[in-house]
């Protein structure tokens, strides 16, 4: 992923959450007469110039020591609630309880929802949205988030500046089954036809993520389905999870695109966007592996930066409100080597701000 340098404020009024259907919505598919070549006719925003996916092109990334590790909180403690699991006819979508949140970032960020994006079997094709050198990976995982400081909901955030947060997490087939994966793809048949939605047993999220969570790729983008609103955070992990190829056929083969009283069965596969144009945005990437006495004195200084002030974002406001006092949380996941930042950069890129001392469209 890559970090979106020139996000420009936009009146986004026309942007809708889909993640819950409604009778005004605008029908849209991947492919056909409403497919992605004929987004930006329904939803104007999905010809801006900051759009999602892109294409991480890592020969041209270099060091950026303003971007910190990001910290989820409250993953591992998923409460005796069951979570809900929604077909929306796009993708499967799990809510995620308000206690969940993402630290790291400018602003503290609130859990919303997971989803995710796969192929269809072709073999070569994949599934992921983001590409990495131009590969893809075979599944997609979507953790969206909302900016809980500066806006009430998720509904108010997607059509703000920065008021979404999104982890993308690269999806590949291995030899043994991944557990964490079951929580979902065990339940999809109670929701096999688009509209139909279902409780299942809440798990611990935090499974889902891969172990080193301080190596990611960054930029401004959008969501990558309709409204294709521009005001998105996109962290792409650099680590990949694993899941089995019996694993991944689930995924592709259990879901319907179509109603469950439609005649014709649509198996829900390929939703997935083309990668889109960086056009001049900035990239950056946050990489912990450096040797010698220059990376540990760059360690030392952003472990430093880190106890005495929040994290910066490259090109944000100078000016941020105060952020909100938030009960601690304790997880799961123990604190890992401090890790090195780095950016890339595609092109001409904004002003870069000091840092201070004090994530239904499925993205």
């Amino acid at each position: 992923m890559d970090l979106v340098a020139l996000f420009l404020p936009l009146t986004l009024l026309s942007c809708q959450w889909i993640v819950v259907p409604a009778a005004e919505e605008t029908y849209w598919t991947y492919t056909g007469s409403v497919g992605q070549s004929q987004w930006s006719e329904y939803f104007p925003e999905c010809s801006g110039s900051a759009q999602s996916p892109v294409d991480v092109e890592t020969s041209q990334c270099k060091h950026d020591p303003t971007l910190a590790p990001l910290t989820p909180l409250g993953y591992s403690q998923h409460g005796n609630q069951p979570f809900t699991l929604y077909n929306n006819g796009h993708t499967v979508v799990i809510d995620l309880p308000d206690w969940m949140g993402l630290r790291g970032l400018p602003w503290l960020f609130t859990a919303a929802q997971m989803h995710l994006h796969w192929g269809s079997g072709d073999p070569g094709h994949g599934g992921s949205e983001h590409t990495i050198n131009g590969q893809r990976a075979d599944a997609e995982l979507h953790l969206v988030h909302y900016n809980s400081e500066l806006y009430p909901n998720i509904s108010t955030a997607m059509t703000q500046e920065n008021g979404l947060a999104v982890l993308g997490i690269l999806v590949e087939t291995g030899q043994e089954d991944n557990q964490a994966f079951d929580n979902i793809l065990d339940y999809l048949g109670r929701a096999r036809h688009a509209d139909q939605k279902a409780f299942i047993p809440a798990f611990d999220v935090e499974g889902l993520l891969p172990r080193n969570l301080g190596r990611y790729y960054s930029y401004k983008g959008s969501l990558t389905t309709p409204p294709c609103c521009q005001t998105v955070l996109w962290a792409l992990f650099q680590e990949r999870v694993h899941i089995s190829q019996a694993q991944l056929l689930k995924l592709q083969t259990s879901l319907y695109s179509s109603g469950a009283e439609e005649p014709q069965r649509m198996l829900l596969q390929d939703n997935l966007r083309s990668t889109q144009p960086l056009n001049q945005r900035v990239t950056a990437i946050v990489v912990g592996v450096m040797c010698g006495c220059v990376g540990l004195a760059v360690i030392i200084r952003f472990i430093i930066k880190t106890i005495g002030s929040t994290s910066s974002w490259d090109v944000l406001p100078s000016i941020r409100p105060t952020p909100v006092q938030r009960a601690n949380t304790s997880d799961k996941r123990t604190e890992q080597k401090q890790d090195v930042p780095l950016s890339c950069t595609s092109g001409a890129g904004g002003t870069k701000e000091e840092p201070s001392s004090s994530l239904q469209a499925e993205p």
